[in-house]
């Protein structure tokens, strides 16, 4: 049995209104992360690009070096890879003389997971190696559950998780916030290293607070900055003038939120993030796959294509048997 284009379209026509009448007008609303959730605050101005972090977080994650030169004598990551959960990459404009200028200027941006409230890459991985904690809010990965479909690395709208290629038995890589340290009463070795605070640690709703004090301030003021863990005030603070700051804090809102913020003072496009709506992406999906295959409007929609080719291949037999 063959089926013509015209057949297929037309059982599709009728399959499409089941469609049209069973879908639902809105997408769910967006997840909430919990109240304790952890996380971390990035502040691109504090950021000297020691790349301190990077060094720390290959050491406590047991993560092999990766070369971009042919000397072999640094590990020198370009982004974050199957080998690299966290980097420093680097906005140049012009002459780039000034720190922190969008003209003639630099600027450095931290690149690993964000930690999405509603993430995309747990609800596109189809057998939950891919986990978000109910408590801290950790999106982790379970390499003994995951099957390599790399459905992840599709869904994250910040082309976070990535595949180890070059492995015989590859797995997904991408921060977990150094979960395996909380229990030692430690936390994510790249804001324990940082120098000058610019990768701080702690609770959500403590960096988001934060946060808030630094778009705040007046640009050129002197004021300290916390380091380490905001919420032990484990380490001293750093004292430095005030930047003039995007009124922005990224992560606030972006797909549904995320619990790593990000501060600058040049245009989070010009630093590589994208512009994202607040609704994510996870609640729109999850919402078409249970309006597909929760009322199983989809099988129904292709059965109804096979019922119409099926009736019309009959009744063409039927006409040619009686022309015999």
């Amino acid at each position: 049995m063959t089926i013509s284009r015209r057949d297929f379209l037309k059982g599709a026509l009728a399959g499409g209104t089941l469609l049209a009448a069973g879908a639902p007008a809105e997408a769910r609303e967006n997840k909430v992360m919990p109240g304790e959730a952890l996380g971390l605050l990035y502040d691109s101005t504090l950021c000297i690009g020691c790349k301190a972090c990077v060094s720390a977080c290959k050491e406590v994650n047991d993560m092999p070096p990766e070369f971009s030169t042919e000397d072999h004598l640094w590990d020198t990551p370009l982004d974050i890879s199957g080998k690299t959960l966290n980097v420093i990459k680097v906005y140049q404009d012009g002459t780039a003389e000034n720190k922190d200028s969008e003209k003639d200027g630099f600027a450095f941006m931290k690149v690993s997971c964000l930690h999405c409230a509603d993430p995309s890459c747990v609800s596109a991985c189809p057998v939950s190696a891919m986990t978000k904690d109910s408590v801290t809010g950790i999106v982790g990965y379970d390499k003994d559950v995951c099957i390599g479909c790399r459905y992840c690395v599709a869904a994250c709208p910040f082309g976070v998780p990535r595949f180890q290629y070059d492995k015989a038995i590859p797995q997904i890589s991408k921060c977990q916030l150094c979960r395996q340290r909380i229990p030692e009463g430690k936390y994510a070795a790249c804001a324990q290293v940082c120098p000058t605070g610019a990768t701080l640690y702690g609770k959500v709703k403590d960096l988001h607070a934060e946060a808030q004090r630094r778009v705040a301030m007046k640009p050129g003021e002197y004021a300290t900055f916390p380091r380490g863990n905001i919420n032990t005030h484990d380490q001293s603070p750093h004292t430095a003038r005030a930047a003039k700051y995007i009124p922005h804090i990224y992560g606030e809102k972006e797909v549904g939120g995320t619990q790593m913020l990000k501060l600058a003072a040049v245009p989070f496009d010009k630093l590589g993030m994208p512009t994202l709506p607040d609704q994510s992406f996870a609640s729109k999906s999850e919402t078409l796959q249970h309006t597909l295959y929760g009322g199983l409007i989809a099988p129904l929609a292709f059965l109804g294509v096979l019922s119409f080719v099926a009736k019309r291949n009959v009744r063409n037999d039927d006409d040619a048997d009686e022309k015999k």
